[in-house]
This record gives structure tokens, C-alpha cells and sequence, in this order.
């Protein structure tokens, strides 16, 4: 079962990698990427909060402390993925891969210490 869910879930993946892919064929914009992993984030953790009530509501405490917790965990990915700030298109602020600016954030977020 757990097999099938993940050959779901990679195919789910690979659809909506494709659909972005045909919808930004000459230039890719990480905006429009960052706000529908957003969308599928919320979906994925607001399905595992119903899946929590379901299996409280059946008297299931350890399975919906599971769906609990995957859904807070989902919750952490949606922050994280909020926080990463996209440069603007055209921008001039924008960093080369591996240039760090004054706050020590470079392309790919904060300098590791």
C-alpha cells in the first residue's frame, strides 16, 4: 500500500513539474514554482489534519497523533518555503550563485557558519 502511495505521489510530482515546465518554456520563474508547491503544501497538510480528525473521531489516538503530526510537519515545509525570497526577473539585485551580500544571504538563502 505504502509503495502505491508513494508511485502516486512521484507521479503526482512529475505532472505538475511538466505542467510547469509548459506553462514557462523560455523562462522559468521561481515565483509562479514557489507559489504552487505552496498551494500542493497547504493541500497536503490541511488532507492530513482531516485525516487526524477521522482517526480521533474513530478512536484511533495513535493514528491520529501520526496524521497530527505530519500535518505540523507540513506546516514547518509551508514556512520554509514562504521564506525563501525569490529574486525579482530583471532585477539588478540579483546575485550570482555563490555571491554573498552584506546580510550574508546568497542565491541559495543565509551563508551556513
Amino acid at each position: 500500500m505504502a509503495q502505491l502511495h508513494d508511485l502516486r505521489l512521484r507521479l503526482l510530482v512529475q505532472q505538475e513539474s511538466e505542467r510547469i515546465a509548459a506553462s514557462q518554456p523560455d523562462d522559468l520563474d521561481l515565483s509562479v514554482v514557489q507559489a504552487r508547491c505552496l498551494c500542493w503544501l497547504a493541500l497536503l497538510a490541511e488532507a492530513h489534519e482531516d485525516q487526524a480528525s477521522d482517526a480521533e473521531r474513530r478512536g484511533d489516538v495513535e493514528q491520529a497523533m501520526g496524521w497530527f503530526a505530519d500535518s505540523m510537519r507540513l506546516r514547518d515545509v509551508i514556512q520554509v518555503v514562504s521564506s525563501i525570497e525569490i529574486p525579482l526577473p530583471g532585477s539588478n539585485d540579483l546575485l550570482e550563485e555563490g555571491e554573498w551580500d552584506s546580510d550574508g544571504h546568497g542565491f541559495f538563502g543565509p551563508m551556513a557558519a
